[in-house]
């Protein structure tokens, strides 16, 4: 897999300043750090996708809606009223992680991952 700060850039919807772009290159070596440990044997244009997506949620991709990427549900009101919203499916803003939707990109699905003695009498 080899994601590139063009590849983020061209899924933005704003410019990436200079320093940004750094930052960029930096979180996109993270995340791949993270797939490959989560996913080892993902299809590479699904972790490309997927790193593109996670640096994109830390730097914020400059909607006009102003809600972070991952916001499940917000509000919005005027007029000495707050403005909120839920981030569900992994971290928050700023930070790298893979989603629900990107563990399904990558063929994780939502196993639990346990185990009982069991199972062999079973499954024999």
């Amino acid at each position: 897999m080899v994601a590139t700060v063009s590849d983020v850039q061209a899924r933005m919807l704003r410019t990436l300043s200079a320093d940004e772009k750094a930052l960029a290159a930096q979180l996109l070596g993270d995340a791949c750090v993270m797939i490959r440990a989560t996913a080892p044997n993902a299809d590479a244009q699904a972790a490309k996708v997927v790193a593109c997506r996670m640096v994109i949620r830390a730097l914020g991709d400059g909607e006009a809606g102003g809600y972070p990427i991952g916001a499940t549900q917000g509000s919005r009101t005027a007029l000495g009223y707050s403005e909120s919203f839920t981030i569900s499916g992994g971290g928050g803003t700023g930070e790298l992680y893979v989603s629900k939707s990107d563990r399904k990109l990558l063929g994780l699905g939502n196993s639990i991952g346990s185990y009982s003695p069991a199972q062999e009498l079973v499954c024999k």
